[in-house]
This record gives C-alpha cells, sequence and structure tokens, in this order.
C-alpha cells in the first residue's frame, strides 16, 4: 500500500488521536485494503474493533453529525491529502504536497524552499492562487439509477454517453441552490456508481514549513521508501467567508471552522496499537489482469524509467551549476522522481511478490469456475480471450503512446508552450478592446512560464528526447517531422540531434521570455503555426492523433468493457470475500496495528 499522501492516526483512547505522519518508524501490520468510509459499519466495523478500535462506525463517517471523515481534506482536489488540526482553520499536510507552493513564493533573497517559513502572525500567512481544500459531505450509492439504462448491448461509447447524461442529471439534482460540488464516481471497474458531494474552500494560506534539509531529507525519490527519516510536513490555513461561506481570497475572511479537527497526542505508539490511514490515494490496479502485469513489466514502465532517468540527468546538471536554477527547477525535479521512484520500486515489488503468476492462477479459476455452467459460459467465456487480444494489439502502439507523454507532452517546455500559445493566438478576439486584453492575459502567461525556464536545459531536453523518441519508437509510427530532418541533416549516419535543437531555439518565438513577448505585441495565426516548436510538437501529436489514436481508443474500449466484466466474474465468483474497489481519488481508510520494528 503506497500512499505516500495519507497519514497515520492512531486511536488509543477516544478523546486522544495521535498524527503521527511525519515521525514514526514502527513497522504496521495492516488488514490490506482501501475501504469506502460509508460502507466500514457495513463491512470492517467488528473486525476494526476486534483489532483495538474504540470509535463507532458513525464517529468515522456520518452525514448528521460530526466525525473524522470532516478533519480529513482533499487538497487541491485529491492530489493530496491534508488534515485539520485545530478550530481555527489549521491544517497540516505533507511538505511534498505544497514544495510548489513554497518554491512560487521563494527568491534568491528570501528562498523559503531551502530556509523554510513561518508566518508568526495570521497577517503573514501568504496567499495562494488556485490552492483549494475539499471537504467530503456525504456518499450515497446510486448503482440502481443505472442499471436500466445500461444494457450488454450497448457499445462502450453508448455506454458512457448514457452514464454521463444520467450523472448529470444526479449531480444538478444534488447541486441546485447549494454551494456544493459532488460527482458520480463509477468503482469495480464501472460496475457500481456512487454519488460524492464536497465543500470546497478556495482562500488557502501557507503559515509554516521547515527548511528542504528536514522537510525533503531523501528528496522525493525517497518518498516511496519505508522508514523514512524525513520531517515531510508543512503547516496551511483555511479561510472563509464572515459568514462561513467558502469565498476567494479577502482580507476580510476569517479562519474556516471544522466541523471536526484531530486533536494531537504526543504520547507516541505502542507495540500492538490500533491504527488508521485515512486520506485521499490517487489510483491503483489491484484487478489488473496478468495481461496489464505483464505489458507494465516489459514496455510502459521500463521505459518511463529510462526517459526520467534522462530528463533528471539533465535537470540535475543544470540545477547544480547554478543557484536561479536549482530554485527554478526544484518543483519540476521532484514532480518528475516523485514517480520515476515509483515505477523502480513497482517493478521489483511485482516481480519479487510473483504477481504475475498469482494472477495467473486467479485466472485459470476463473476460467474453470466458468467452464462450470452454461449461464456462466453466455456472461464470461468471452472475458479473458478478449483482453488478451487487446493487449496484444496495444503492445503494438504501446512505445508511441508513452514516448508521446514522457517524452514530448512532458518533454521539453516549448514544446507544449508552443502549442498552448498557437491555441489562445488562433482565439483572439478581432475586436480591439477585447484582443487588448486577451493580448495583457496572454503576457501574464508567458511571464509565469518563464519565471522557472531555463532555456538551456530545454534545449538539452529537447535534442535528448527527440533522440530516444527517434530511436525507440517503430520507424513505421514516426511523424513528418523525422523524415524531414533526416533530409535536412544529411542522412542518417549524421543525424545530429544537438544541431537540430539548437537550430529549432534559434528560431524559435518561444526560446525566450524577451522573444516571446516582442512576438505578442502583434501576434498572427500565420507566424505562430510556422513556428519551428510548434511545428515539430504539431507533426508528431498529428501523426498519432490521425493513424494510432483510433485504434487506441478502440483497444482502450475493449480494456475497459473486458475488465469490467472480469471484475464482476472474480465478485460473482467468490461470494466469501469482500472486495474493496480500486482508489479514483476519492476518501478510504485502512487499519492494523502498530509492530515492533528491527532494521
Amino acid at each position: 500500500l503506497s500512499l505516500s499522501f495519507v497519514k497515520l492516526i492512531h486511536m488509543k483512547r477516544l478523546t486522544k488521536i495521535l498524527f503521527a505522519i511525519f515521525f514514526i518508524t514502527n513497522h504496521l501490520i495492516a488488514d490490506e485494503g482501501m475501504w469506502m468510509p460509508n460502507l466500514i459499519k457495513k463491512l470492517n466495523q467488528t473486525d476494526m474493533q476486534n483489532s483495538g478500535l474504540q470509535l463507532s462506525a458513525d464517529e468515522i463517517y456520518s452525514i448528521n453529525n460530526s466525525s473524522l471523515k470532516d478533519a480529513v481534506v482533499a487538497l487541491n482536489g485529491g492530489g493530496c491529502t491534508a488534515e485539520m488540526i485545530s478550530s481555527e482553520g489549521l491544517m497540516l499536510t505533507n511538505h511534498h504536497c505544497v514544495d510548489d507552493l513554497i518554491q512560487s513564493h521563494s527568491s534568491i533573497e528570501n528562498n523559503y524552499l531551502e530556509n523554510g517559513f513561518w508566518a508568526m502572525s495570521k497577517s503573514e500567512e501568504l496567499k495562494n492562487e488556485g490552492v483549494t481544500a475539499t471537504f467530503l459531505i456525504n456518499i450515497e450509492d446510486v448503482t440502481s439509477l443505472f442499471k436500466d439504462s445500461l444494457n450488454p448491448e450497448l457499445s462502450e461509447a453508448e455506454r458512457n454517453k448514457m452514464i454521463s447524461k444520467i450523472s448529470k442529471k444526479i449531480v444538478k439534482e444534488k447541486t441546485d441552490s447549494t454551494s456544493y460540488s459532488a460527482r458520480v464516481r463509477s468503482f469495480y471497474g464501472g460496475n457500481d456508481f456512487y454519488l460524492i458531494t464536497y465543500q470546497t474552500y478556495k482562500d488557502v494560506r501557507l503559515v509554516g514549513a521547515p527548511p528542504a534539509s528536514i522537510g525533503k531529507f531523501g528528496g522525493d525519490t525517497d518518498n516511496w521508501m519505508w522508514p523514512r527519516h524525513t520531517g515531510d510536513f508543512a503547516l496551511l490555513r483555511v479561510y472563509m467567508a464572515p459568514d462561513g461561506s467558502p469565498a476567494e481570497y479577502s482580507v476580510d475572511n476569517i479562519p474556516y471552522v471544522p466541523k471536526h479537527h484531530l486533536p494531537i497526542q504526543l504520547d507516541g505508539v505502542e507495540n500492538g496499537d490500533y491504527t488508521m490511514v485515512m486520506g485521499y490515494p490517487g489510483r491503483t490496479n489491484r484487478f489488473l489482469t496478468s495481461y496489464g502485469i505483464k505489458e507494465a513489466l516489459e514496455t510502459t514502465y521500463p521505459e518511463i524509467i529510462k526517459i526520467r532517468t534522462k530528463k533528471l540527468e539533465i535537470m540535475k546538471a543544470g540545477m547544480d551549476a547554478d543557484e536561479k536554477t536549482k530554485l527554478q527547477y526544484a518543483s519540476k525535479y521532484s514532480s518528475i522522481s516523485n514517480y520515476w521512484k515509483y515505477y523502480i520500486g513497482q517493478s521489483r515489488g511485482l516481480k519479487r511478490m510473483r504477481v504475475y503468476e498469482k494472477k495467473l492462477n486467479i485466472e485459470n479459476n476463473f476460467k474453470s469456475w466458468v467452464e462450470s455452467s452454461e449461464d456462466l459460459q453466455k456472461k464470461y467465456s468471452s472475458v479473458l480471450p478478449m483482453l488478451e487480444d487487446a493487449y496484444k494489439r496495444n503492445k503494438k502502439i504501446a512505445f508511441n503512446r508513452t514516448y508521446l507523454t514522457e517524452a514530448i507532452f512532458q518533454g521539453p517546455e516549448i514544446l507544449s508552450f508552443s502549442y498552448t500559445m498557437k491555441n489562445r493566438i488562433n482565439a483572439l478576439p478581432k475586436a480591439k478592446e477585447e484582443r487588448v486584453e486577451e493580448l495583457r492575459k496572454l503576457r501574464k502567461i508567458a511571464k509565469d512560464f518563464y519565471k522557472d525556464y531555463n532555456a538551456e536545459i530545454d534545449q538539452n531536453l529537447l535534442a535528448s528526447m527527440f533522440e530516444m523518441y527517434y530511436y525507440n519508437v517503430p520507424k513505421s509510427q514516426h511523424a513528418p517531422i523525422f523524415k524531414k530532418l533526416e533530409n535536412q541533416l544529411f542522412g542518417f549516419k549524421n543525424f545530429d540531434f544537438d544541431f537540430f535543437a539548437k537550430n529549432l531555439f534559434n528560431q524559435s518565438y518561444f526560446s525566450s521570455e524577451e522573444k516571446c513577448l516582442r512576438f505578442l505585441k502583434n501576434p498572427t495565426k500565420t507566424l505562430v503555426e510556422k513556428d519551428p516548436a510548434y511545428v515539430a510538437f504539431n507533426s508528431i501529436y498529428e501523426k498519432y492523433l490521425k493513424e494510432l489514436y483510433p485504434t487506441r481508443k478502440e483497444i482502450r474500449d475493449i480494456m475497459r468493457k473486458g475488465n469490467r466484466l472480469f471484475i464482476a466474474g472474480v465478485r460473482e465468483m467468490d461470494t466469501t470475500k469482500t472486495f474493496y474497489p480500486d482508489a479514483n481519488s476519492t476518501m478510504r481508510l485502512t487499519y492494523g496495528n502498530v509492530g515492533d520494528y528491527f532494521p
């Protein structure tokens, strides 16, 4: 269970909750599972209390009274978990969840990322644009509202359209005339549906963070390791309007008063103590078949690791050479290194635990069960062959998709920035006053982009990412830009990616802030569409959209259908087991007991 952003909650006594996020080195013996908090009364309460829990299910999740769920927060919609620890809106989260905020407030003169930051009064707390704190209001099972409309004869496109239509109706009925937001989420591969209602606060201020030597000790690559020895924490405060409603930032806002906050218990933990984890895990694939495991281990993970290793190498060289660059790229480097480490560890774990073989065993049992009756054969006999064929087809385009995402979309920033600017310039209004205002916004976007941009690093990334794409993606799937470059550079043997990158940066409007702002004085659609950065990006993207995306979409639809039927079958096959759904950025809970740790 790799949940770097969730928090350890130890229930020693009803009124004392230890919130030991950072410094516990005890080993957790957990009852494996990411349980939905609204179902623990039905599924888990007895087992949890037998393990030592002294709370009732209603004290963990309740829609009518204050409960633990009201203290657990989805930061920025669920990218990270935070928790309320005071009656005055004080909120605790991980340092690595806000290092981009800390970096955005930092400068060479006031390097809060390096030296830490502490507001000595509420007036010194720092505002953050776009940061939100979301509280769970309610989870409702709405599966029955979909059953009659989602008949097996529907194609995946028709099914998705029907789900969207019904979901919009449900959400509208729930949120009309309220300040709530809501979303229907699918569970168990699209077999079950729940309506989840939230309240979101938009004024979240930075209160404090330790120096990077504490908050990022071991770096983000250490984020997936255990035990950790880092003070991975930061403090924020949530604010609300004087009437208690959510509001945008204002000096008139007051600290948010939570329905529940977690008292701090400083006694530490003892062997055997009951422990819980609550939070918002991103995504898991615990029902993935052997075909998916094989693709991850043989194709996807190795290539992502290879690409990210190169990106980190290039960034680190630039960061080590200059303090300003180190600050500019700190958050970007962390973001890449976090999941770089994840994929390395995930690969080792899958192999060490022989997950592929375990999946084969489950699938063999599934086949035997299906063959035991004609009714089951009608429902499930095509499921595994369907998935096997889909993964075989996907293998032919998997490299392209991985390199498109990792080396192009998330590679050199000049490419995606040129595409963004092209779309914004093409959408400029003709009316003078409106055009002037939109150009002002474009210049603001540009200044924000170049604040944390180093052209030398990005040029090196462009050369390396194009070289890796060229030699790893099948040549039959190469975009026209590569053929053009081969011709320009006198053939295969003399193909010089450094020369190509240098030439592109010399000619592009987007290789520096000065050139970009000069271009934005009077930008035109014709000029931006001829920019070499946009031409390179668009050539690769258009090739994918026209020739590979239709195939990928068809394959993904087959995989979704196959996985949905497989999960339904597995749950039907073993009625003695209680299954929990994969994580999907909704609130989950797991539990266990603290045990002695021996290095």
